[in-house]
């Protein structure tokens, strides 16, 4: 195999990690020349450049993404073995990074995920949350093991992924105590100028409940769109509107945000999935997440 040098490694990693050369030098008391010549070495090295320049900013290219990924895990596990050579930690545990899709409802990730927060072996969850196409990126370069989303990856910049069908959910109309009370009799034509706080056009819940809005010729008075399902509550709980849900979360929404239920859309579903890069997840904690969840959806 191609002898990869590790002091290099370690130089382009602390550059990344802080934004920089000069930083680094900082952090590492060397001097500028030694890390940017052999950062120089080190991307001859590879055949790709690591960095690019924005502005006085270096920022890292598509490789650079790839070679910083991989060293986060390398120096990590180096560092936790040392740890565990002082006597410092105990064994290794697994380690899970999930991509969260900022669609996706937080109480809906938090049930996915909380199979993996309870096992008996050490687990680290570690979670984030952006667009789906941004996060089938990370996917790909392996800085991520799992997405979590509410629609199925067509393409991830030509590399193949698997989508698997984790559960669906119907939705439900939730208000502040008032507001529910005014709008849970006659329900769903209570909705028709009704104060909403709805979900983003960019979400797929959010198509679907404009169809079934038009098809019921119900119209609305929208009075926010809001991409943050955590934000949403927050303003509903406050007596701003209402919010449509996952009726899967009703007792969750309903102790944590003393929002009432209103009425249920049988029509419109959320639908979940899990994308990986393999066709059969082999991931111990993935597989156990997959089957919870699917437990509970059911």
């Amino acid at each position: 195999m191609d002898r990869l040098n590790y002091q290099h490694l370690f130089y382009f990693w602390h550059v990344a990690r802080e934004g920089g050369v000069t930083r680094a030098c900082e952090k590492l008391r060397l001097a500028q020349p030694t890390i940017s010549g052999q950062l120089a070495v080190f991307e001859k090295s590879i055949g790709s450049p690591l960095f690019r320049k924005e502005g006085r900013k270096l920022v890292l290219t598509e490789t650079g993404r790839t070679v910083f990924n991989y060293a986060e895990e390398i120096f990590t596990l180096g560092q936790e073995l040392s740890n565990t050579l002082k006597g410092t930690v105990g064994v290794r545990g697994q380690r899970l990074s999930v991509g969260v899709v900022n669609a996706l409802p937080k109480l809906v990730v938090y049930r996915l995920l909380a199979p993996a927060l309870h096992l008996n072996e050490p687990t680290q969850i570690v979670c984030y949350e952006d667009k789906r196409d941004r996060l089938l990126a990370e996917l790909t370069l392996h800085g991520v093991d799992l997405v979590l989303s509410d629609a199925p990856a067509t393409n991830a910049g030509g590399a193949r992924v698997y989508n698997h069908v984790i559960g669906e959910s119907t939705v439900a109309v939730f208000g502040a105590k008032a507001l529910a009370a005014q709008y849970r009799e006659d329900f769903p034509w209570s909705l028709r100028g009704a104060p909403l706080l709805l979900q983003t056009t960019n979400t797929e819940v959010r198509r679907a409940l404009d169809k079934w809005f038009e098809d019921l010729a119900i119209e609305p008075r929208v009075k926010a769109e809001v991409e943050d399902s955590a934000l949403l509550k927050t303003f509903a709980s406050g007596g701003a509107g209402l919010i449509i849900a996952p009726k899967s979360v009703r007792a969750e929404i309903e102790r944590q945000y003393g929002l009432v239920f209103i009425g249920e859309i049988e029509e419109v579903t959320e639908r979940y999935y899990a994308i990986s890069m393999q066709r059969k997840v082999k991931h111990e904690t993935v597989t156990r997440i997959l089957k919870s969840a699917r437990e509970w959806l059911s």
